[in-house]
């Protein structure tokens, strides 16, 4: 009986697929570690909450109470009543269409002129960096600074440059030449007139910036195409800025609803030019009313949060649309 010699069956083929290694998945930082990142963000965090959201929430509270210094025994808690004063009272009121109408005014014609400057600018043109950096020097000045030169330097009845122009251009012609007293006449035009001076470069920068990142192919190609100038400004270059003007107003809303230096400075809140940030300061320094000024404030915040939302949404878009072309 010979012996038979027996080999042994052969492994099955593997696919390529079993053959690779298998990685362990990596594991997930721990609470110590993403602690550790978000450390050196806590100071930075603790400051914010101490210097904006806890005089906030004390302005809250006071706005729930009766608190006037000149009266210091009536103090009690009366609820939303505060709120319902700052909403009936004829004063705050007229000083909400005041806010309104200034709002509206300074920031659709810095809007304006901010796009024509940002298309002039957006060309090409020997001294083009020194020019813009003069364009922009208004908005640098400090609030009550540009107001008092618009009060003093330009507006002045007496020896205001305004008036001087004015008589210099009347000795030219050969006529007198009115002199009129620009915050006594026109108050509330005054007022605009120097937060449009001081606004009109921050919409140019928004607009400058929408302007350098359009498309320059679409343009050329509708150039090639027979577009003209009009053409291309109204059918791709002003839809492509509408963020960017959205943006613009949105921001100048957010700060000129706020605004107090120019109203303060040049009119004194009189004439009709007393705006809501004013309004709150007379009732909280003069009338010693520290809850309707607080419940009046607190308004003011909230109006400007639900602008400041717009805001954040635009922006993000803007995010968006710029990641997506890249």
């Amino acid at each position: 009986m010979s012996d038979t010699a027996t080999t042994p069956a052969s492994p099955p083929p593997t696919r390529a697929a079993d053959r690779t290694p298998v990685v362990p998945p990596r594991a997930k930082p721990g609470r110590a570690r993403a602690w550790a990142t978000r450390a050196p963000l806590l100071p930075a965090l603790v400051f914010m909450i101490a210097v904006t959201q806890l005089p906030f929430v004390a302005t809250l509270v006071i706005s729930l109470f009766e608190w006037n210094a000149l009266y210091p025994d009536d103090r009690g808690f009366t609820g939303f009543d505060n709120y319902s004063t700052v909403l009936s009272d004829s004063d705050l009121r007229s000083s909400v269409t005041t806010t309104a109408l200034l709002t509206a005014t300074v920031v659709l014609v810095s809007l304006a002129l901010g796009l024509g400057l940002a298309l002039l600018l957006d060309r090409r043109f020997r001294g083009r960096a020194v020019v813009r950096t003069m364009t922009i020097a208004p908005f640098l000045i400090v609030p009550i600074a540009a107001a008092l030169l618009w009060k003093h330097v330009l507006f002045n009845p007496e020896y205001g440059l305004l008036n001087g122009l004015l008589a210099r251009f009347g000795d030219l012609f050969g006529f007198t030449a009115p002199q009129p007293d620009w915050i006594s006449d026109m108050p509330l035009i005054a007022v605009e007139v120097a937060l449009i001076w001081q606004w009109t470069p921050f919409m140019m920068l928004i607009l400058l910036a929408g302007l350098q990142s359009r498309p320059l192919d679409l343009a050329e190609a509708a150039r090639i195409d027979g577009a003209g100038d009009w053409q291309i400004f109204r059918y791709l270059t002003l839809p492509h800025l509408r963020r960017y003007l959205e943006l613009g107003g949105l921001l100048g809303s957010i700060y000129i609803v706020q605004h107090f230096d120019a109203v303060f400075t040049i009119t004194a809140g009189g004439l009709g030019t007393a705006n809501l940030p004013y309004v709150i300061h007379q009732e909280f320094t003069q009338a010693q009313d520290y809850g309707v000024a607080s419940a009046a404030g607190v308004l003011v915040v909230i109006g400007s949060l639900i602008l400041a939302m717009f805001a954040l949404r635009v922006v993000s878009s803007l995010f968006r649309e710029e990641g997506s072309r890249a």
